[in-house]
């Protein structure tokens, strides 16, 4: 089996080598290197081009939200998979971070595990977020223009699959509840990105959540 192969920005020695220690404990992770400020992360994430990069929010240079942007950003040829991790539990933060092309938000202190399964949901093409921010997040982003919130387009199966998301279920997790392929999901998450005009997952799960709560 290959490795995952991470690379971790923060500007904290022990930091750092806190994340290493955790990620390189798993068989199917290995860290590949490491940046303390935000310019030398793009530049190594550029030249290593790792599966995954993990980086702060507050680094000397260039901060984790403009890397994200630069490395993984909706203009991004060929972006890179980066999940933002932070000690601040701020809402502008996860907005920002996922606005620009994250395909996750972890709060340090959600513990060694989710920090692994984040990583291993960013390569599977899902996206984690600490659940201490998903519900808020959910209040502020993916809110689409009144023209497409429409129910009606979507199917029923399609309305599972919202469902689930919105419950913060990974694609192998909804696959093995429907009883259908993890590529199967994959396509109706496109298809519903597309008929009701939402970016990514988080807006999905907003969408989802709203809808029900407002009972449209």
């Amino acid at each position: 089996m290959t490795a995952i192969r991470v690379f971790v920005a923060d500007d904290q020695e022990v930091v750092r080598r806190n994340l290493r220690h955790i990620l390189e404990a798993e068989d199917d992770l290995e860290v590949i290197g490491e940046a303390a400020d935000g310019e030398s992360a793009v530049k190594r994430a550029r030249e290593l081009r790792p599966d995954v990069l993990l980086v702060d929010v507050r680094m000397p240079g260039r901060d984790g939200l403009s890397v994200t942007r630069v490395l993984a950003g909706p203009d991004v040829v060929d972006p890179l998979r980066v999940i933002v991790i932070t000690t601040f539990e701020l809402d502008d933060y996860a907005r920002a971070a996922i606005q620009n092309g994250a395909c996750g938000f972890l709060l340090k202190r959600s513990g060694p595990g989710l920090l692994v399964e984040g990583v291993r949901a960013a390569v599977s093409g899902d996206m984690l977020i600490s659940p201490q921010m998903t519900l808020r997040l959910f209040r502020h982003m993916g809110r689409p223009a009144v023209g497409s919130r429409r129910p009606g387009v979507l199917s029923g199966r399609e309305w599972e699959i919202v469902r689930l998301v919105s419950q913060a279920r990974t694609n192998a997790e909804i696959a093995q509840s429907l009883g259908i392929t993890v590529g199967t999901v994959k396509t109706h998450l496109r298809s519903i990105q597309r008929k009701l005009d939402l970016r990514n997952r988080v807006a999905i799960a907003a969408w989802g959540w709203e809808t029900s709560v407002k009972g449209a």
